[in-house]
């Protein structure tokens, strides 16, 4: 059974940094593309982040480029956000794709696997 679990999320104040987790099992991320969503209150969720284990390649939404990291060890996959802004406050979501590894830039469609979610907060 597929199963993601993301933790990693709190409260963090305009500038920090957190680091999410997606705990993968019951597939390997060996075949896989894990992507990393967020929706934030009264918006639509977007794709923020996508691991291809294709061709190894990551992709970011262009709001992210230069302050989040895509990142895998083993069956988990991180998200690593640096200089966070108010606008980044979101219930962040992993999803995984098991068949052909691909990520399907710009929007990461198709993961019909996902997590519960955790919640960013970036406030002062």
């Amino acid at each position: 059974q597929v199963q993601l679990v993301e933790s990693g999320g709190g409260l963090v104040q305009p500038g920090g940094s957190l680091r999410l987790s997606c705990a993968a099992s019951g597939f390997t991320l060996d075949y896989s593309a894990i992507g990393w969503f967020r929706q934030a209150p009264g918006k639509e969720r977007e794709g923020v982040a996508c691991f291809s284990s294709s061709d190894g390649t990551t992709y970011y939404r262009n709001s992210v480029k230069g302050r989040f990291t895509i990142s895998r060890d083993k069956n988990t996959v991180y998200l690593q956000m640096n200089s966070l802004k108010p606008e980044d406050t979101a219930v962040y979501y992993c999803a995984a794709e098991t068949v052909d590894g691909r990520c399907r830039p710009p929007y990461f469609n198709g993961m019909p696997y996902w997590g519960k979610g955790t919640l960013v907060t970036v406030s002062s």
